[in-house]
Formats: C-alpha cells, sequence, structure tokens
C-alpha cells in the first residue's frame, strides 16, 4: 500500500468552521438551558422527587452542571468548562445506569458534542 493510497485530511474549511461554531454554541446554550430546567423547573422537581434518587443530587448536578455550561459558553474558559461537563455529564449516567435507567443517550450525544467542540479547539 503506498501512501497516496491513503484518504487525505483536508484542512479546516469555513464551512467546517462554521459547523463547529455552530455546535459550540447549540450545545453550550441547550445543556445550559436543560441545566437550569433541570433545577428550577417545579415539573422536573416532582418527576425528579419521584425517581427514587436522593434529593441532593438535584441541586448538586444540577448547580454543577449549570456552572461548567456557563464556562464552556465562555471561549477562554471553554475547555475547562468542557471538561466538567464532561466528567458530569458521566456521573450523571452512572447515576441514572446505577438507579436502573439505563437510557443516557441524551448524555452521550451531549457529551460527544463537548468532545468534538474541545477537539476542534486544540487542533
Amino acid at each position: 500500500m503506498n501512501s497516496s493510497a491513503s484518504p487525505q485530511i483536508a484542512p479546516p474549511n469555513h464551512r467546517l468552521k462554521n459547523a463547529l461554531s455552530i455546535l459550540y454554541w447549540s450545545t453550550g446554550l441547550v445543556v445550559l438551558v436543560e441545566s437550569c430546567l433541570f433545577v428550577f423547573s417545579a415539573s422536573r422537581g416532582h418527576a425528579f422527587a419521584n425517581s427514587g434518587l436522593p434529593h441532593l443530587i438535584r441541586p448538586i448536578l444540577g448547580g454543577a452542571e449549570i456552572i461548567a455550561a456557563l464556562l464552556f459558553l465562555v471561549p477562554p474558559a471553554r475547555t475547562i468548562g468542557g471538561y466538567a461537563l464532561l466528567v458530569i455529564f458521566a456521573l450523571a449516567a452512572l447515576i441514572h445506569i446505577l438507579h436502573g435507567q439505563p437510557d443516557v443517550s441524551g448524555l452521550v450525544i451531549y457529551a460527544a458534542a463537548v468532545y468534538t467542540v474541545l477537539a476542534a479547539h486544540k487542533s
């Protein structure tokens, strides 16, 4: 196999930068809004009360997620906020799985989006 047969990776172009920017802002804003709803919404509070999870989980995990999402949305703090979100998503997924709620697909998608933004930002 010669080197000319291997796939070439194109340098980032304007469309790719726009797509990453859209992914960055949409992920950060959606996570921020969902976190605020998780912590402050009365209907989500009632649903959480029926989940069987300890009551302290909601303000601690949700508050940490709000702070991490805000940091993620501030460009100089993007990396710190992004890695914090990845840790929070992993903890949230673990808590869900341990409490018999195995559908963590939303958390996986959020984590993949955050990781993609972080990887693109580092390159």
